[in-house]
């Protein structure tokens, strides 16, 4: 092999490259609770304190996962395994609707015909202002006006006018109970 590309794609140790693979995989796992324990409304809702977090959660834990080693294998073990458990995760999910439910939660009914749902409101973390900011982006303006609005897993918020038939799908019924 050239002098060059193993100065490029060598690493000093086996066990280095090993250590940077578990390093990542804890931090990977550790970041993916931490989000979800988040809740459904933070990560839907993205703001710029939000990028901050991402940017700054970003180059807190590269030092973690790499320590010292700043070479490029080492950046690359990292990657990949961010790539492998990512596509695992992902691959899990899709074969399991209980991981599936675990990791990305249950649509939430926060307003049903016309009236609040504090106690849902509450645990999610949404205020009225951000309810009504739905309605409108709905072309609605009163919340009588609303049959149900629901958060759903990705962070945005459905709503369904009165008098308008909804569509079941296989989480709506959780979704709609009721406190």
């Amino acid at each position: 092999m050239a002098d060059w590309l193993k100065l490029v794609f060598t690493h000093p140790s086996l066990h280095g490259a090993l250590a940077i693979a578990l390093k990542t995989t804890v931090i990977y796992f550790f970041l993916v609770i931490g989000l979800r324990l988040m809740g459904k409304r933070e990560l839907g809702q993205m703001n710029i304190y939000d990028l901050v977090l991402i940017i700054v959660l970003a180059n807190a834990v590269q030092n973690s996962m790499v320590g010292n080693d700043n070479s490029l294998v080492g950046g690359i073990v990292a990657a990949v395994t961010l790539l492998v458990w990512n596509r695992l995760f992902t691959l899990l999910m899709t074969r399991s609707e209980r991981v599936e439910r675990i990791m990305t939660g249950e649509p939430t009914l926060i307003v049903n015909d016309g009236k609040y749902i504090e106690a849902h409101m509450k645990r999610e973390g949404v205020t009225p202002e951000q309810v009504m900011s739905a309605l409108r982006e709905h072309g609605i303006d009163r919340l009588e006006d609303a049959h149900m609005c629901v958060l759903e897993v990705d962070g945005t918020i459905s709503v369904v006018p009165q008098n308008t038939p909804v569509q079941r799908t296989r989480h709506h019924y959780r979704a709609l109970r009721l406190p």
